[in-house]
C-alpha cells in the first residue's frame, strides 16, 4: 500500500446477558510480507463457552485459508464444508464475514449469514457490486454465500456487524421487528457526518451501544461490530540524543525540521542542536506535571519538549502496564505515551554519542541505557500496540 494510506481496525463486543464469554469472535491478521490485512468476524450459534468455541473455529480457519487462497469461491467451499452442521435444521454452526485487503486498496469481502456489510465513502454510503455464490458440493449443496471486490479510497470505511445489531430491541416498543440494517446504515452515516475523524473503535462502540440500548441493557444475543478505516496515516517523530559525530548535527536539524507529522524532543543537547540550528527559542515552563521528572519546555514548531533518558525510561514503564483501564496523567512521559498511541507510523532518531562519564569499556553494558531504552520503546509499540516503528541510531 503506498506510504499515505493506513488501514485502522476498531471492534467493539458485548456479551448476551449472564454469560461471561462472548459467542461472537473477531480475528485479524496483517500478512506483512504480502502487505495484506485479514479481518473476520464469526457468530456462533447460540451463546456462551460452545458458541465462543463454533465461531473460534470458524474465524481461526477463515483467517487461516484467506492467508492461503485468494479464491472466494474456494475458501468459501473449504469452511463450509469442515463446519459441523446442526443435525435437525440442517443450518451451520456459525456465520461469518471476512475482509481481505491488498497492498493497493483491493477489498473482498465475503459474507455468510451476518448481515450485510455497510461501507461508506467518505460521507456517503457506496454500494459495490455483490455477487452471490451457490455451493455445489454436499453437505452444503444451494446454501448461498454472498462476496463483492471493490477498490478502496482514503476515507472509506467498512462495518461488519452480527445479527445482535439488527435483531437488538426485537419484539417490544419501537424496533418490533428489530433495529434492522437500514437503521444501522443511517445511524452509521450519521456518526460520520457528525464527526468525519471518528476513529474505528469509537464507531465500533456506537454501534453496539445502540444496539445494547434497544436492548433495554439486557441483551438477548451477543453483539459485536469491527469498523475498518482506511485513511492519512497519523506520523510522528522522536529525537532524543546527540549524533555520534557532530557534523551529522544538520542531518538531525534537517529531518526535525522537514518532517509531515507530530514532532517529539527528548532531552537537553538533544533540544540545545535543534534550538542553535534552526534557530528557536526555548521557553522552559514551571509544570510540576510529575514530581519525579523535570517539566516540559515549549519550542515553536515542536508539539512536545522534555527532559531525556528518564522520561523515556519512564515512558517505557508506562507502555509495559498499559491495558484498556488505564488513564494517563499530565506528566512529561504521559504526554510522550499519549501522542505514541495516538499515532500510526512512529519513527524514532536516537542518538549514539555516548557520555564521557560511560566510555570506561570494563563498566557494564547497562550505561548504554538511551540505547537499550529505545529498543524496548520500539519493540512494545510494534508488537504490544500493533504500531509501525523505523528506529534510526545516528
Amino acid at each position: 500500500m503506498d506510504d499515505s494510506f493506513y488501514i485502522e481496525v476498531g471492534v467493539f463486543q458485548k456479551n448476551h446477558i449472564g454469560e461471561r464469554i462472548c459467542g461472537d469472535v473477531f480475528l485479524s491478521r496483517k500478512v506483512k510480507e504480502e502487505n495484506r490485512t485479514i479481518v473476520v468476524l464469526s457468530d456462533g450459534m447460540g451463546h456462551g463457552v460452545k458458541a465462543n468455541m463454533l465461531a473460534t473455529l470458524t474465524a481461526t480457519m477463515a483467517v487461516n485459508f484467506t492467508v492461503e487462497h485468494k479464491d472466494v469461491h474456494k475458501i468459501a467451499e473449504i469452511i463450509m464444508n469442515t463446519l459441523p452442521v446442526c443435525s435437525e435444521r440442517k443450518i451451520s454452526y456459525s456465520t461469518f464475514t471476512i475482509l481481505d485487503i491488498e497492498d493497493n486498496g483491493q477489498t473482498t469481502i465475503i459474507n455468510y449469514d451476518n448481515p450485510d456489510a455497510i461501507i461508506m465513502r467518505g460521507e456517503e454510503v457506496f454500494l459495490p457490486e455483490w455477487h452471490t455464490i451457490t455451493l455445489d458440493s454436499e453437505p452444503n449443496k444451494d446454501k448461498e454465500i454472498k462476496a463483492c471486490t471493490f477498490k478502496a479510497q482514503k476515507e472509506d470505511r467498512v462495518v461488519i456487524l452480527t445479527d445482535g445489531i439488527t435483531q437488538s430491541g426485537l419484539g417490544k416498543g419501537r424496533y418490533l421487528l428489530g433495529f434492522g440494517w437500514e437503521n444501522t446504515r443511517d445511524l452509521v452515516k450519521a456518526k460520520v457526518l457528525e464527526n468525519s475523524e471518528i476513529s474505528a473503535t469509537k464507531l465500533a462502540s456506537v454501534i453496539v451501544n445502540r444496539a445494547h440500548t434497544n436492548d433495554e441493557y439486557q441483551s438477548k444475543d451477543d453483539i459485536s461490530s469491527v469498523v475498518v478505516y482506511y485513511r492519512e496515516p497519523r506520523k510522528l517523530l522522536l529525537c532524543s540524543g546527540p549524533p555520534f559525530d557532530k557534523s551529522k548535527d544538520d542531518y538531525l536539524a534537517e529531518k526535525v525540521k522537514n518532517f509531515n507529522g507530530k514532532r517529539i524532543l527528548s532531552g537537553g543537547t538533544t533540544v540545545d542542536i535543534i534550538a542553535r540550528k534552526l534557530d528557536i527559542e526555548v521557553k522552559d515552563t514551571l509544570e510540576f506535571n510529575d514530581p519525579d521528572l523535570p517539566p516540559i519546555s515549549q519550542m515553536e514548531g515542536i508539539d512536545l519538549v522534555t527532559e531525556g533518558i528518564l522520561t523515556l525510561s519512564k515512558v517505557t514503564g508506562i507502555l509495559e502496564k498499559h491495558n484498556e483501564r488505564t488513564e494517563l496523567g499530565n506528566g512529561p512521559a504521559d504526554k510522550i505515551v499519549r501522542l505514541l498511541l495516538e499515532s500510526d507510523e512512529i519513527n524514532l532518531c536516537i542518538g549514539t554519542a555516548i557520555n564521557v562519564a560511560h566510555q570506561d569499556p570494563n563498566l557494564p553494558v547497562e550505561l548504554e541505557i538511551r540505547r537499550s531504552v529505545a529498543k524496548k520503546i520500539a519493540s512494545l509499540l510494534e508488537n504490544k500496540f500493533l504500531k509501525e516503528v523505523k528506529l534510526k541510531f545516528i
